[in-house]
Parts: structure tokens; C-alpha cells; sequence
């Protein structure tokens, strides 16, 4: 009944007002390249868990948004980053403890990349408002993204600088480590699923878009890497030679260096997608390069200490293939990193392929940067 009364007279009531009447009724309710033989050549199954954590004004709405993508798992909204531990709601209003209202949102990331999901997050802020969302005004409603697997980071950065080609005013969203998150109260989690005409700073139109956003395909891929006598016949030595024995190809004489039209690079073993057209770069070292692959999970990262150097070796996490080397030299506004893959390693899938080819649901992650 207080439910009721509350939801129906927020019209007359300043937002704050409202979550406090909340806050107050339930305290009474509750009172690339190189040769690595020896190096462990099993293949690992993907992590299929991830988590990140993301800032996007009133976690009402956030969190509401972020659970309709399809690859989302689980949301909890909370408390992020900011001083002392285990904040009320009514202390995070105070704008004195520097917290943030936030979501964490667990997901896998076979079914949805972190890329498409950072892609989303995007289009439900205004990323160069600085501590407001809607009306919402005051620190706990800033904006951020806040990690928890380092290796995330270089994928965030990317996204970031896409995302700040396309403004021009400085973009005003964290990107942090987590530094703590505290469950908020229970009346806060799953709020617009109980109260369905309760405050939202989100306009309706975008939740039926999250919700169409990276629908599953009628297929399920496996992308199960195929036996050694599978490998002979439908590779050429060169393929087989890189993938599997852990050859180089040569520089600049390779199908893909200088191929640049729009769509995804796979594993040529698996079909596995690796990475995709707009983070390709022409980086004159002969090889095609990469800032960033579609998922960190999506590869193996494995020491290479062969030819009296030490190196990181990539290889595809599904089919265990040599793909090339990643080094620390890349474009610092993507991230810093350059993906050296061998040609012979992918297979170049056209946008206007993918469909077809049953790589429908990564068309939206090929945005205009």
C-alpha cells in the first residue's frame, strides 16, 4: 500500500524526497611471431563468467537496462568506489562519501563480448555530463567503469576513444579499478521489476533496443577444433604450419596486411570470431595488426622465450592455434597494444557476409569509430 501511495505521488515529490521516503519506509519495514614448440600446447575452454562494474546515474535504471541484454547474467545494483564501508543510502545522499551508484553486471563472455557490452552501456549516458544523468544531479550519480580483470582495461580504452571521436567536449566517465562495492539496500535490486511505473531516468525505447541488441542466432556455435587429420585436409601447409607448428609467414607478403574493408577476422582452425575490422590498424611492420581482440577470452596469452627473446604468444582459446605475438607498442589512444597476427592464422569474414556466415549478432559492434 505504501508502495502504491509513494509511486503514485512521485510526480509532486524531487527525486531524493522519494528514494529517502523509500529509504525510511523500509528501515521500518526490515528494522607476432616466432616458434614455441615446447611451450603447453593444450587448449583452454573460455571462461564463460565475467564481471565489471558500471556507473550510469540512478542504478534504478541502469540496472533495469543492463538486464535485458541478452549474454547479462546477473545485475546487483550497490555502492562503488568511494570512502568507508557498508554506506546506507541515505549517507551516499549525503554527496559526502563518495560513492557511486552503480551495477555490477555479470555476464559471458562467449554469448556477449565485453565490447558490445561497453558499446550498449554507452548508449544509455551522456558520457560528457559530469556528475548528473537525467535530473539527477550530485558524485553518487557520475558516471564509470570499474574493473576487475587488468587485462579488461586495454578494451575499455578502446571503446573510450571511439566513444570520444564522436564529441567534442572531454568525456567525463571513470575508468577505474574497483576499489569496493557494497550491496545496496534489498528494496533498491530488481526495483522497476516491482515497481514498474517507478522513477527512470531511461526512456522506454531504449530497453526494447537492449533487449534486440545481441539476440542468439538460431545456430549455437561450438567452434570445436577439428582432429589433426581434419587440420591437413582443409588447411594449406602455410596454415597448418602457423597454427599448428607455430611458423611465421612472411612480412608484407600475406593476404590480410593491407585489407581494410569492414567486417570480422576468425580463427582459420575453428571458425572461432577473433577480432574485428575497426580495430585494425596499419602499424608498416607487415603483418595485420589489432588494437584489441573482440574479447580478451576469446585468446591465450602464453611467455615465448624463443630466439633469445622474451615475448607473449596469442594463440585462439578454443582451438589452441599459434595466431602471433602482442606487444606493448600500440596506439596509446586504444590501449597501447599491437595484436602482430599471421594472415594464415584468420579467415576474413565481409560485413556484408556475416549474416550469412552466421555472424550476425557482432554486426552491431561494427560502429563507425
Amino acid at each position: 500500500m505504501y508502495s502504491f501511495v509513494l509511486t503514485q505521488n512521485k510526480t509532486k515529490m524531487n527525486r531524493l524526497t522519494l528514494k529517502m521516503a523509500i529509504t525510511a519506509l523500509c528501515a521500518v519495514v526490515a528494522c607476432c611471431t616466432g616458434n614455441s614448440k615446447n611451450q603447453e600446447k593444450k587448449g583452454r575452454t573460455m571462461n564463460t563468467k565475467a564481471e565489471i562494474y558500471l556507473a550510469g546515474g540512478c542504478f534504478w535504471g541502469t540496472e533495469h537496462y543492463l538486464k535485458q541484454i541478452e549474454g547479462v547474467t546477473e545485475t546487483q545494483t550497490g555502492y562503488a568506489n568511494g570512502h568507508g564501508k557498508n554506506p546506507s543510502y541515505k549517507e551516499v545522499c549525503t554527496d559526502k562519501t563518495g560513492f557511486a551508484e552503480a551495477v555490477r553486471v555479470a555476464y559471458n563472455p562467449e554469448r556477449l563480448p565485453l565490447s558490445l557490452l561497453l558499446q550498449l552501456y554507452f548508449k544509455s549516458i551522456n558520457p560528457t555530463s559530469l556528475n548528473r544523468q537525467g535530473n539527477d544531479v550530485g558524485t553518487q550519480y557520475r558516471t564509470g567503469i570499474y574493473y576487475t580483470n587488468p587485462n579488461d582495461l586495454p578494451i575499455i580504452q578502446a571503446e573510450m576513444a571511439k566513444v570520444a571521436k564522436r564529441y567534442d567536449r572531454p568525456l567525463q566517465v571513470e575508468v577505474l579499478p574497483l576499489k569496493n562495492f557494497y550491496d545496496a539496500e534489498d528494496y533498491h535490486q530488481d526495483y522497476l521489476d516491482k515497481n514498474p511505473t517507478g522513477y527512470c531516468h531511461l526512456p522506454q525505447a531504449l530497453f526494447d533496443m537492449a533487449r534486440k541488441a545481441n539476440k542468439k542466432t538460431d545456430e549455437k556455435r561450438t567452434y570445436a577444433k577439428p582432429t589433426d587429420e581434419e587440420l591437413k585436409r582443409k588447411l594449406t601447409p602455410l596454415q597448418y604450419e602457423v597454427t599448428q607448428n607455430a611458423a611465421t609467414e612472411r612480412p608484407f607478403a600475406n593476404e590480410y596486411d593491407h585489407e581494410f574493408r569492414p567486417g570480422i577476422y576468425v580463427d582459420v582452425t575453428t571458425g572461432q570470431p577473433l577480432f574485428l575490422s575497426t580495430d585494425k590498424f596499419d602499424s608498416g611492420c607487415g603483418w595485420p595488426a589489432f588494437s584489441k581482440p573482440i574479447d580478451n577470452r576469446l585468446l591465450n596469452n602464453l611467455e615465448d622465450r624463443s630466439h633469445g627473446m622474451t615475448r607473449i604468444e596469442v594463440r585462439s582459446a578454443k582451438g589452441n592455434a599459434h595466431l602471433g605475438h602482442v606487444f606493448n607498442d600500440g596506439p596509446k589512444e586504444t590501449g597501447g597494444l599491437r595484436y602482430c597476427i599471421n594472415s594464415a592464422s584468420l579467415r576474413f569474414v565481409p560485413k556484408d557476409q556475416m549474416e550469412k556466415q552466421g555472424y550476425g549478432k557482432y554486426l552491431p559492434m561494427l560502429e563507425e569509430k
